[in-house]
């Protein structure tokens, strides 16, 4: 982020204009509420118009009275009613059009946070990869906050002060275009100063956003990531930076507001200027004869009603840019390229009889077969085996930097592969593309026979479980993580799938068992704990494929051997792939893959590995070691 002598780089956003007929569009959608909103506005600023003008014949009236001798204020009564009358029926206008205008705001901030969410559902992995979680995070927070703004203060506001301007500036022309000339003159040197400051402002707005968002994502990184900064010290630094930051924001804060905030002393004094010169030239009317007392009155309290309504909508356009910069942030994630699913060949649960036949049923079976669509229109149900192959694959995160290189491989139903290799070799890279979060960049990846491209993506990970070295619990029970795996479990299966995961026992001995609610992560767990529940959702799927990505990299030696007839029950009838540090875990797998620099240097099961005396003999003996 650039430091305070270099925010001039900071552009406006690309394209306002587009971004803000985006937001009136979501205002159309509810067309009766608009339309009543609009006339209440346009009641409201109509009466105060009105109203004013009423003390041209209150004033005249009193002259008369005052020249005539009648003490009686009877004959004013009928005009003070009147203006009473406009002034109640301008105020029902505000209260109705401020109700209306706030249930259209809320009612759009929630299907924009829908459709936010939604979106974020359809992304790949790689939109993640690219961003913070605190910038992100600050779309549902400070961007909707602007917009909520935008929609229940500035926009009104907006269409408030414009219609009073337009009403003031007509009446002001009906009772005298000659002063109204010098109203027009001093219009014109208002609009000047409001765009030189405006356009000073836009960019500052942009960039506090900017800056608030690299803020706020580098603070949650830090909280997520405390252990590693005690462990290695790094507090100091890490304040320096987070300074850094701060500073930046406050910087770009203190231009935003500062221009912002400038208008209105300097619109304010204009507006003096203007009243006095008003009054200095109404009085010579008036003393020439040109100008009764009720149209001076009346004319000088619109110079003032004139003045508000343009301070006013200089106020809300550095509002509404604001506005802009971060609507135009949460578009960007509405419109992001969502996860593309060309596939047509789904799954289902099914009973299979006697003789081989399969039949679709509704609820889960422990079955799984393939939905294979056909040119009448039907399905044809094929098991799901578990049959892996890759064909020549290549695969790059970034283009011109392959991370797999020819790539070719298979695992048959109910094997269980092993991929071992230095840090960065592709290993995690294979998994990824077996589920689909990338896809590759040539080459072919089958599975039971089809191009894994013709799967839905729903169906092909419903086919597959996955354990990762980094386990992710979600806030709720202990039960409802471990049903996170097949929602439509029940409690004998969720219990079922403990054990065979090896963590029924500790789990019963927590303050409410199954039923106890994990926060935080389950940072009230241990991460061996967390990594046991992690299996046990994975086994509740029961799903044909397995992924072990160091799914045991958190625990002990003693606990790995308890629940290694556990997992060799999970894994039983079942296509593997685990990847691992410990070669230990992979003895007894029907193939071990050896992978360097993204490519495959050896395969073959252990016995055949070092009799080859190659890499994982090097691996297995400790002449080379993992890094």
């Amino acid at each position: 982020m650039p430091g305070p002598g270099k925010m001039k780089g900071i552009a406006r956003p690309q394209n306002g204009k587009k971004t803000f007929l985006r937001l009136l569009s979501y205002l159309t959608e509810h067309p009766v509420m608009l339309t009543c909103a609009f006339v209440a506005l346009a009641f409201s600023a109509s009466a105060s118009v009105l109203g004013t003008y009423m003390l041209k014949p209150l004033f005249n009236s009193i002259a008369e009275m005052f020249q005539s001798g009648v003490t009686s204020m009877r004959p004013l009564l009928g005009t003070v009613l009147t203006l009473v009358a406009i002034y109640l029926c301008g105020a029902a206008g505000t209260f109705v059009s401020n109700f209306l205008l706030m249930r259209l705001s809320t009612g759009i901030l929630e299907k924009v946070r829908v459709q936010m969410f939604t979106k974020m559902q359809r992304l790949p992995l790689r939109y993640f990869d690219s961003r913070t979680h605190g910038e992100i995070m600050s779309l549902y927070s400070n961007d909707t906050d602007t917009l909520r703004e935008t929609l229940s203060n500035s926009l009104p506001q907006l269409l408030t002060s414009t219609i009073t301007l337009i009403g003031v500036f007509g009446m002001m022309l009906v009772l005298s275009p000659l002063l109204t000339l010098l109203v027009v003159v001093v219009f014109f040197l208002m609009m000047l100063i409001i765009k030189n400051i405006g356009s000073k402002s836009s960019k500052y707005f942009k960039a506090r956003q900017e800056a608030l968002a690299q803020a706020n994502g580098y603070a949650e990184e830090l909280l997520e990531g405390q252990r590693e900064v005690k462990v290695f010290c790094r507090e100091d630094a890490s304040v320096t930076r987070f300074a850094e930051l701060s500073e930046n924001l406050r910087f770009a804060s203190t231009q935003a507001m500062t221009y912002a905030m400038i208008l209105m002393p300097i619109m304010g004094n204009l507006s003096y200027v203007l009243y006095a010169a008003c009054a200095a030239a109404g009085a010579g009317l008036t003393i020439a004869g040109m100008m009764d007392i009720g149209t001076i009155a009346a004319y000088l309290q619109y110079t003032k009603q004139f003045s508000n309504p343009v301070t006013m909508i200089s106020q809300q356009f550095s509002g509404i840019l604001n506005s802009l910069a971060g609507a135009e942030r949460i578009f960007n994630l509405i419109d992001a390229e969502p996860e593309t699913d060309e596939g047509d060949i789904e799954i289902a649960y099914v009973v299979k009889h006697e003789d081989g036949s399969l039949t679709e049923n509704e609820t889960f079976t422990g079955e799984w077969a393939w939905k294979v669509p056909q040119e009448d229109g039907s399905f044809r149900l094929e098991e799901v085996h578990g049959d892996v192959r890759f064909t020549n694959v290549f695969f790059a995160y970034t283009e011109g930097h392959d991370v797999l290189k020819d790539i070719t491989m298979w695992a048959k139903p109910g094997q269980k592969l092993a991929f071992v290799g230095s840090t960065g070799a592709g290993k995690t890279t294979i998994t990824n593309l077996i589920n689909r979060f990338y896809d590759i960049r040539s080459g072919e990846v089958t599975l039971d026979g089809y191009d894994i491209r013709r799967f839905r993506k729903d169906a092909l990970r419903r086919s597959m479980a996955m354990v990762l070295q980094d386990t992710h619990l979600f806030t709720g029970t202990v039960r409802e993580n471990i049903r996170y795996g097949r929602l439509d479990a029940t409690d004998e299966e969720i219990v079922e799938a403990a054990k065979l995961a090896n963590a029924h026992n500790f789990i019963r001995h927590l303050p409410q068992g199954y039923d106890t609610v994990l926060t935080a992560d389950g940072t009230n767990l241990s991460q061996g704990q967390r990594q046991l529940i992690a299996i046990a959702r994975a086994a509740v799927s029961d799903a044909a494929i397995l992924i072990l990505d160091e799914a045991t990299s958190s625990i002990d030696t003693r606990t790995e051997a308890l629940i290694e007839k556990g997992m060799d029950r999970l894994m039983k009838g079942r296509t593997v792939f685990v990847i691992a540090h410990r070669l230990s875990t992979v003895r007894n797998a029907n193939a071990i893959i050896v992978l360097e620099n993204g490519k495959i240097i050896e395969r073959g099961d252990h016995d055949d590995l070092l009799e080859q005396k190659g890499k994982y003999y090097q691996l297995y003996t400790g002449m080379f070691e993992l890094n």
